[in-house]
């Protein structure tokens, strides 16, 4: 009967030495470490739960499951969602005054941006006319900070007025009084 397989001396060592205790414990590791079964398994591909992976193995080095910092989420969430373009007209109608000026801002807000159109609303007719005219103005400065081509239109609506369509003295096609309420 054969028993553990004892390593053999090194040729260089020394024959007074006996190899017991430490070292043999590591001669022993050393010949059976290329014959344990950890050591022939194949290294395992996928995620560190066996399920279906990428390739990726864990290590020291930084990839995607570590923690990301809160902008470059951010950032890979409005990438992934195609929310660029609202974000940045979103940003327009919260920097309005700064873009159009501070007297034009008091008199006109913008309402709607749909398709290349903005919608803006005046709170007096005469300044509907006025953002009418400077509408090329401010097509141009809005493109400067959405991008070439975004607003093709300004779409510029007058003050919400009172209708006269509805009471016991309204007529069909009646214009109302002859006021122009600003």
């Amino acid at each position: 009967m054969s028993g553990p397989a004892t390593p053999e001396p090194d040729a260089g060592a020394d024959p007074a030495h006996d190899d017991d205790g430490l070292d043999l414990a590591r001669s022993i590791a050393r010949a059976t470490a290329s014959s344990s079964p950890a050591a022939r398994r194949k290294p395992r591909r996928g995620n560190r739960d066996g399920g279906p992976g990428r390739g990726r193995v864990s290590g020291a080095h930084p990839d995607d499951r570590d923690p990301q910092l809160l902008d470059v989420t951010l950032a890979r969430l409005v990438g992934d969602r195609g929310w660029e373009l609202d974000l940045r007209v979103q940003g327009v109608f919260g920097r309005w005054e700064e873009l159009v000026g501070a007297e034009v801002a008091q008199h006109c807000t913008p309402e709607t941006f749909e398709d290349g159109k903005l919608v803006v609303r005046t709170d007096s007719t005469a300044w509907a006319t006025q953002l009418r005219l400077l509408a090329p103005t401010v097509v141009r400065r809005l493109n400067e900070e959405l991008g070439h081509g975004v607003v093709v239109l300004i779409e510029v609506l007058g003050p919400h007025l009172p209708t006269w369509k509805k009471g016991l003295r309204s007529s069909r096609d009646g214009r109302g009084p002859r006021d122009t309420y600003g």
